[in-house]
């Protein structure tokens, strides 16, 4: 069974361009892009909320369900990134208080050297080991529960944030380093809103200023050039290019969400790596709060042959994210068709892709649990810091309610995948392509049956 897997000449939507609803082209949000106001106002904002954060984990109450920095960072924030993602792109990395330290410390005392030839080559694959690292390192030492562990884990990422702003120029943090950057590059891709360069305007300029700047703003601060920009995944929609650029190329529209995964011209093996890995890390965060991982740690002891936590969850966690991987190789040698080493990677990386719209659904719906069944820890937490104590039961919505609407996301995310693979296989017939199609539903079964079992709170 053979599937032809080819590179199209460009994406859907970059073939529509010039159809295309620019957002732009509203004056009210014309002007507001091209203002000093935009994205400070929401930087600013976001500094100051993460100020008072990074004090309450550090000097508040050990205590998560009253903390907080806890209950605004794992039961607001973490939910709601993935829909952030989703509807506005990265729009949350412009405002992201770790992007502002990093434009004041380059400003004050950045030496703006280039960034590494290291870090240009393998810093996607650096994002992708920071990301493992710091979902085992959560369950190894108790990161979400501990407010202390929260705020410690936060002022190391700063520390990286300011090391890097000192000695590297623009932001090289956030393009090699930050462990939400995969995640976001990632997801940024199935999203619905795109910034993009028009190419009949953009080939007669001669001025670059939307990648170098100018007197109006610097240039892109995540070293894209919109004129052949073709991926959301690196765009933070900062706005600067909008403001530096003379010709009144950039636009900002509206897409059809999963589009930019259909015609993808340069698979990368890191993001596909990374879109198998996400959805092993999303069955063990949900493995772990189950009445059933006592067993599976009694089972792995048995193996093992050692009690120790560390050990068994390790192994636990190695097997989770290996398993979607070693589906993902499965499905491309059988949909590869030839015992062609190359052209099973082929497939293994353009179609890794599709798992992202999944990935995407299996994490919202596993933190709609905790958005919804611990929601009122928000409120109670933001009125103690004003000398109000409130108490009560911490739940939105009940365990039955947000059930189904975990069911509802992850049928979404299935529906999302499935189309993805359809479009990336050039819309070959059902049979050409059954082995993706039954890889999304297996996916899928694993998620429903995860998100069926009674779930335990986090905070």
């Amino acid at each position: 069974m053979s599937t032809p897997v080819r590179s199209t000449s460009q994406s859907p939507d970059v073939s529509a361009a010039g159809k295309r609803y620019n957002l732009l082209d509203v004056p009210a949000i014309r002007a507001f892009v091209r203002s000093r106001w935009y994205p400070g106002i929401f930087q600013w904002a976001a500094m100051v909320v993460f100020s008072v954060i990074v004090y309450e984990l550090a000097a508040g109450t050990m205590n998560p369900s009253r903390n907080f920095g806890t209950s605004l960072t794992w039961v607001l924030w973490w939910p709601a990134i993935p829909v952030i993602f989703l509807v506005l792109g990265r729009f949350w990395c412009a405002v992201c208080p770790f992007g502002k330290i990093s434009d004041i410390v380059r400003k004050l005392v950045g030496s703006e050297r280039p960034m590494p030839a290291f870090l240009k080559k393998y810093g996607i694959w650096l994002i992708d080991l920071f990301f493992i690292l710091i979902t085992w390192s959560d369950h190894i030492w108790g990161i979400v529960e501990s407010p202390r562990g929260s705020g410690y884990l936060l002022l190391l990422l700063t520390t990286m944030v300011v090391g890097t702003s000192v000695f590297y120029e623009r932001r090289t943090f956030c393009k090699t380093l930050c462990f939400l950057g995969g995640l976001a590059g990632n997801y940024s891709r199935s999203g619905m809103l795109e910034l993009r360069g028009t190419p009949d305007i953009c080939k007669t300029c001669k001025t670059q200023s939307c990648y170098k700047g100018n007197e109006k703003a610097e240039g892109c601060p995540m070293f894209e050039f919109p004129r052949t920009m073709e991926s959301s995944a690196d765009c933070n929609l900062c706005g600067n290019c909008v403001k530096t650029c003379p010709n009144n190329s950039i636009r900002i529209s509206p897409r059809k969400p999963t589009a930019e995964l259909w015609g993808i011209k340069k698979p990368k093996a890191e993001h596909a790596f990374l879109a198998a890995v996400i959805m092993g890390i999303v069955f063990v965060q949900n493995i772990t709060m189950l009445e059933i991982w006592d067993r599976i740690l009694t089972g792995i002891s048995k193996v093992t042959q050692t009690t120790n936590y560390n050990v068994n969850f390790t192994v636990a966690f190695v097997l989770s994210m290996m398993l979607p991987i070693a589906m993902l190789w499965v499905t491309a040698r059988l949909t590869a068709g030839s015992k062609s080493a190359e052209k099973v990677r082929e497939n293994f990386v353009r179609f890794g892709y599709a798992i992202i719209p999944l990935d995407l659904a299996g994490h919202l719906a596993h933190n709609l649990f905790h958005a919804f069944t611990e929601g009122k820890a928000i409120w109670f937490n933001t009125v103690s810091l004003f000398g109000y104590q409130l108490s009560g039961d911490l739940s939105l919505a009940s365990a039955g309610t947000v059930q189904w609407l975990q069911y509802l996301v992850v049928v979404l995310g299935t529906v999302g995948s499935a189309y993805t693979v359809y479009r990336i296989g050039q819309r070959a017939s059902w049979r050409k392509l059954l082995p993706y199609y039954v890889l999304m539903a297996v996916l899928a079964v694993i998620n429903l049956y995860l998100f069926s079992l009674p779930m335990m709170h986090r905070v």
